[in-house]
């Protein structure tokens, strides 16, 4: 049973017969209990009346002697000669011939009856009805009063056919109006006169389009962006193509080639770049294992050796034992070495550039050192954006380095944060959370 509407109804359905029955059960029992002693008190009240007469007159006589009369009456002397009988009707079996002052149940003719006793010193007298009469008089006085109930059933299952249908109207004014969204309408749904129920489905759904108008947003912004720094070195391809045809051999053509292969070469790391801020962008699933952020550190210097030769820089790590982390050790190796190509492009000459990582209560601590000259407080947050050269005129990166460091973080529920070096440069806190460990 997918259908809300019909579960609603068919439990509201359910609850309502359980309260009928409910209901007429009571109401039935009441009733019957009711009757007996509305039955209880016509018979008092016939054999009071009968025995406060003197004699019993004829056309009384000819009443209580009618054949659908459900009552027998006798009437002894105080000396036992009857006096007076109508077990002759349709009521043909006799009292007994004793009675008992009051109420009692007694068996005549192998059926129960009820029987009122009265007596004066003159007389006694004895009114009594079988209780199956009585109990089918009962009966049908009951079943009168439970029978508005069954027959405004129907009425009252259509009727909360209609309010559930009611109820969940606004429901699907909402799905009306998701359907009659494209891909491209992103707008929040309306608010207004929904049900306090509805309201959180509606205000996560208008939050979940706000991210997705974000990140086709950011999509856009990277697309349009990336194409841009593509077009650049492209293009000097193209004019470094041209410069090599031209050349001379011998000299002329050597450098030409080398400046080709320069461009290649920066060509494919923008590229590069680009592929690894792609695949740490949110919603990209990342292979996470067990790796050693110590050992990926020290491997990422490795790399960063001949870059810092040819700067003249200075590298070291500072890391006393291994530091198991739960990641994608690929992700975490591009953190790592944006980090330290940064240090080392940045950081003047003979920079120096120092790499720790540290165990912390709540996780784990990288620290990226440099002695350059930094990033002053107002950029620091800017320097994050995608293709963002601070000296974009002189700078030879892509502008993606911290931008990749940022995703990888977060990618692994990390922060990232600048601050001052002890050197007076530029010092980056990469924070990995406890939940990131290994075994965690």
């Amino acid at each position: 049973m997918r259908s809300l509407r019909l579960r609603l109804f068919t439990f509201l359905v359910a609850l309502a017969a359980l309260a009928a029955l409910a209901v007429g059960t009571a109401t039935y029992v009441s009733v019957r209990g009711e009757a007996d002693d509305l039955f209880d008190y016509h018979l008092r009240q016939m054999a009071l009346s009968l025995r406060d007469q003197g004699q019993i007159p004829d056309d009384e006589r000819a009443a209580l002697a009618n054949p659908e009369f459900d009552y027998v009456v006798q009437v002894w002397s105080v000396d036992g000669v009857a006096l007076y009988s109508n077990s002759s009707g349709a009521m043909t079996a006799p009292l007994p011939p004793r009675t008992v002052l009051g109420f009692s149940n007694v068996e005549v003719g192998g059926a129960p009856w009820r029987v009122y006793g009265a007596a004066t010193p003159m007389r006694v007298v004895q009114v009594g009805q079988p209780l199956a009469v009585r109990r089918q008089l009962a009966a049908e006085a009951a079943e009168r009063s439970v029978i508005p109930i069954v027959a405004a059933a129907p009425l009252v299952g259509l009727v909360m056919w209609w309010l559930v249908g009611l109820s969940l109207a606004p429901l699907q004014h909402v799905v009306a109006a998701v359907r009659k969204r494209d891909a491209g309408s992103l707008e929040p749904l309306p608010f207004a006169e929904l049900p306090t129920e509805v309201e959180p489905l509606v205000l996560a759904f208008n939050l979940l389009l706000e991210r997705l108008a974000t990140a086709f947003e950011a999509q856009r912004t990277f697309v349009a962006d990336a194409a841009h720094e593509l077009r650049t070195p492209l293009t000097a391809l193209k004019l470094q193509i041209g410069l090599l045809r031209d050349a001379a051999v011998g000299a002329d053509r050597d450098a030409a080639l080398a400046r080709l292969r320069a461009g290649i070469d920066r060509a494919a790391h923008l590229v590069e770049q680009l592929l690894t801020l792609a695949r740490a962008e949110p919603g990209n699933p990342a292979p996470m294992g067990p790796v050693d952020l110590v050992s990926i550190a020290r491997q990422a210097l490795a790399d960063a050796a001949p870059l810092a030769a040819a700067r003249g820089a200075t590298t070291d790590l500072d890391a006393s034992e291994p530091l198991s982390i739960r990641g994608d050790a690929q992700a975490l190796r591009s953190m790592m070495r944006n980090l330290i190509d940064n240090a080392i492009t940045h950081g003047g000459e003979s920079a120096r550039v120092r790499v720790s990582v540290k165990a912390q209560p709540n996780g784990a601590l990288v620290l990226v050192d440099d002695s350059g000259p930094g990033i002053p407080a107002d950029d620091r947050e800017r320097v994050f954006d995608r293709f963002y050269r601070r000296d974009a005129g002189r700078s030879e990166g892509s502008g993606l380095g911290l931008a990749i460091v940022r995703a990888v973080a977060v990618q692994h529920r990390g922060q990232v944060s600048l601050g001052k070096s002890p050197w007076g440069g530029l010092r980056v806190e990469v924070r990995l959370p406890a939940a990131a460990q290994a075994g965690a």
